[in-house]
């Protein structure tokens, strides 16, 4: 994202990204190879200003995110924290300890079975076991049971 003065008007060629609206501010944003006024950069979960809380922002499945919210969603890669690979913005995933996971990946280290919303789950140094498969006789961290978000392409789901 950079933060631009214009000099005296700009030109015709220059409206928002965000409202359509021609572009007469003293300042402007450019982001997403596109023109925006500084008022309409804004996260899609939030609402922040883009331009008054930092110099970057975030993209995907459309939407336009702030550091933070990005992170909450998607983790710090947007990477499924067991296969590690992408994860799509359109598809539910599960969480543990601030870690992402696709729905097959979230799953026992022990059995394979995958783990589904209400099941309860143990995370050890890391590692995911159902129920019945936690290691030891003494329960290190245990959760209640789990909850799956959802991210949906193109809609605010904050």
């Amino acid at each position: 994202m950079v933060n631009s003065q214009t000099s005296g008007v700009p030109p015709a060629s220059r409206s928002c990204a965000g409202c359509g609206g021609k572009i007469a501010d003293r300042f402007l944003l450019f982001s997403m190879e596109r023109y925006w006024h500084t008022r309409c950069l804004k996260c899609s979960c939030c609402q922040a200003q883009l331009g008054d809380i930092g110099t970057t922002c975030y993209s995907k499945g459309g939407m336009i995110l702030c550091r933070s919210d990005y992170i909450r969603l998607f983790g710090h890669s947007g990477a499924c924290s067991a296969c590690s690979q992408s994860i799509p913005a359109s598809e539910m995933v599960m969480r543990a300890q601030g870690n992402v996971y696709h729905l097959k990946c979230f799953s026992c280290a022990t059995c394979r079975n995958r783990l589904m919303p209400g099941d309860r789950f143990h995370y050890i140094n890391g590692t995911i076991f159902c129920e019945h498969d936690r290691p030891g006789a003494v329960l290190l961290n245990s959760h209640l049971p789990l909850q799956s978000s959802s991210v949906l392409t193109d809609q605010k789901v904050c």
